[in-house]
């Protein structure tokens, strides 16, 4: 990576490439260089970064807690920047792909708009260039996981994917013949904040009612902190584990407990399921997919979580009975999906900053070459 820190020459060039960059991936990632690059994955509550290697296997990852979201973007931007520079002391790292918690511009350029980050409009990828001296790619965080678990996992063989990833809060991607579909105007696959309940509860992307209120890893701990509150006889249990400390009670805590048979935690967690597999079976009724990943760090819960999800979804499905049913899985790669398929993205990218930047040298050379042989024959006389 620090070859390309001295290049005062590079950010004219990176632009031109980045804009440039094709959508058939299917066809491009199989001629991608094989070279290692970083991966982040940008969350409500944590940033995670990784180098990965042509083949998905992370080589090493690193986290973080995400910056409180009332301070300014750039906050956001010195943890990722400072991330990077971690990894690429010990790694030569040559592109970086974000995998952003929010709304990506069709550019793949600027973050529209982000319900859990202080992002409005954020112009991140030509801010991270100009920091990190290396090429670097942004989407939608569930976009990148959708990819990775094309490629290296869950979803490896299928022609119809639909991902969704709950978090924080819930994300969404389709993927068709191997492109994601972005929509026009790159927004595509926000599923979570459909509204499923009119006057719901508030979310912060300004609506009631959306989706990922009711399942999710905010859902399952407000509905947790809320009995715990209130000293209701089936939150015995968590209360004693935090020792009455409301807010250390987390979404990995209740499936810890849930695990080891706490039937409060069991519950939340089939509520949080239940509202899984409706979601699922709308949109089943609009998509029509072979398969539908769940990830995300909420996933973990595993058949906890995908059991009954997987019974609603059956109940739900239109047409139930007659028509062939989607696949309902647990991603394989777990919470690094997003990190793995955000790298293997960069990929791309980092094939063709390389090819301008070897044009770019050959011109160089071949103007230099004829300085140099006009400056000859100039002597020469």
């Amino acid at each position: 990576m620090s070859t390309y820190r001295d290049r005062t020459h590079r950010n004219s060039t990176r632009a031109t490439v980045l804009r440039t960059v094709a959508t058939r991936e299917r066809r491009s990632h199989l001629s991608a260089p094989r070279v290692p690059t970083v991966g982040i994955d940008i969350g409500g509550t944590k940033v995670m970064a990784g180098v990965v290697d042509a083949d998905g296997n992370i080589l090493e990852k690193i986290r973080t807690e995400t910056p409180d979201k009332s301070k300014s973007p750039k906050v956001v931007e010195d943890t990722i920047t400072e991330l990077v520079l971690d990894l690429s002391d010990r790694h030569d790292v040559h592109a970086v792909g974000i995998g952003a918690a929010g709304w990506v511009d069709s550019d793949r350029s600027r973050v529209l708009f982000a319900p859990h980050l202080a992002w409005r409009d954020e112009p991140l990828r030509d801010a991270l260039t100009a920091r990190l001296a290396v090429p670097v790619m942004v989407d939608n965080d569930a976009n990148a996981a959708a990819w990775g678990e094309w490629r290296f996992g869950a979803g490896r063989g299928e022609d119809h994917l639909v991902m969704i990833t709950l978090g924080t809060g819930i994300g969404g991607a389709i993927l068709e013949d191997g492109q994601v579909k972005r929509g026009r105007y790159g927004v595509a696959g926000e599923f979570g904040h459909m509204q499923v309940v009119p006057g719901g509860h508030r979310c912060p992307c300004g609506n009631r009612g959306c989706w990922e209120q009711y399942s999710s890893g905010n859902a399952l701990v407000r509905e947790a902190r809320e009995l715990a509150a209130a000293e209701s006889p089936v939150a015995h249990g968590v209360i004693d584990r935090v020792g009455g400390r409301i807010p250390d009670i987390t979404g990995p805590l209740i499936t810890e407990l849930a695990r080891e048979g706490d039937a409060m935690c069991v519950e939340l967690l089939q509520d949080i399921g239940e509202w899984l597999g409706i979601g699922i079976a709308n949109l089943a009724a609009a998509l029509d997919p072979s398969c539908f990943v769940v990830g995300g760090g909420v996933s973990a819960a595993d058949e906890l979580l995908i059991g009954p999800a997987r019974e609603a979804f059956r109940r739900h499905l239109t047409g139930r009975g007659y028509r062939p049913e989607a696949r309902i899985v647990r991603a394989q790669l777990g919470p690094e999906a997003g990190m793995v398929g955000a790298a293997d993205l960069a990929r791309l990218v980092a094939r063709r900053f390389r090819r301008a930047n070897r044009r770019r040298v050959e011109r160089y050379e071949r103007t230099g070459a004829g300085l140099l042989a006009t400056r000859g024959w100039v002597s020469g006389r």
